[in-house]
């Protein structure tokens, strides 16, 4: 499970991206897109591996909200776990709550581990998504969920605009096909495979923060972090709703069950 991509998320970007989506988040929906993922899944008295776990709103959320017994959070950059371990001390989750900085590669956990494995919108950073979903299988014990969100390419080949976009984010995206991931999900030996498209819902968000990015909020963000980066991120919105509207950036969720 490759993810040569570390250090993309700086200090100024984090702050940036907590602004537009709340404490924590480094991908848009906060809480409510968290409880989107769950469908309701119950995660009382239950351990969950977290894979790309960011700045650690959705941990925080993940015991805070749904009850998780314990949560842990992994990620490859050593800024947002700073930021995750500020906000987890605070909150005064340390007992519930660990996060690890791991290396690429297969996940560091024995077998059948985590009663629960989930991720937001992170995976979009490893490379092979048949090596990643093998890992998940193999440390999720019998009949434990994986539950996840991701950035996912609506079409095989991606288009000239659509390479731009994955170009201009320089963020190290490795984005698969609906496709790739569910090949990926059965071949590692999981069962109840869905993925649902959330490209509408995007739509209408990009757009919105969008308009934030545009008016007040922009300007008081380019107080904090500066004109140039608002303006970068403006035009980025804009090539991002373009690939949006065409159907080549579709956000999914991804849920599937070990037997």
């Amino acid at each position: 499970m490759d993810s040569p991509h570390t250090n993309v998320y700086l200090d100024d970007m984090i702050g940036m991206l907590e602004a537009l989506w709340g404490e924590g988040f480094l991908s848009p929906g906060g809480p409510e897109e968290v409880a989107r993922i769950l469908e309701g899944q119950s995660l009382r008295g239950k351990c969950l591996l977290d894979i790309g776990c960011g700045a650690g709103g959705i941990d925080i959320a993940l015991v805070e909200n749904h009850d998780a017994a314990k949560v842990t959070g992994i990620d490859v950059e050593e800024g947002v776990l700073a930021r995750a371990r500020a906000l987890v001390q605070a909150r005064g989750l340390n007992g519930r709550i660990e996060l690890v900085k791991v290396k690429p590669g297969n996940l560091s956990f024995p077998d059948k581990s985590f009663d629960a494995v989930f991720s937001k919108d992170s995976i979009i950073h490893i490379q092979d998504k048949h090596a990643l979903m093998a890992e998940v299988f193999r440390v999720l014990k019998p009949g434990g969920r994986f539950m996840a969100s991701d950035w996912l390419l609506g079409t095989e080949q991606p288009s000239p605009a659509m390479a731009e976009y994955i170009a201009a984010e320089g963020l190290g995206f490795e984005m698969a096909s609906s496709a790739r991931y569910r090949d990926a999900m059965d071949k590692a030996g999981l069962v109840d495979i869905r993925i649902a498209s959330r490209n509408a819902w995007y739509r209408s968000q990009a757009r919105e923060e969008l308009a934030r990015l545009q008016g007040p909020v922009g300007r008081d963000m380019a107080a904090a972090f500066g004109q140039n980066i608002i303006d970068e991120n403006i035009r980025m919105w804009e090539r991002m709703i373009a690939v949006l509207d065409s159907g080549e950036l579709c956000p999914s969720h991804l849920h599937a069950r070990k037997p």
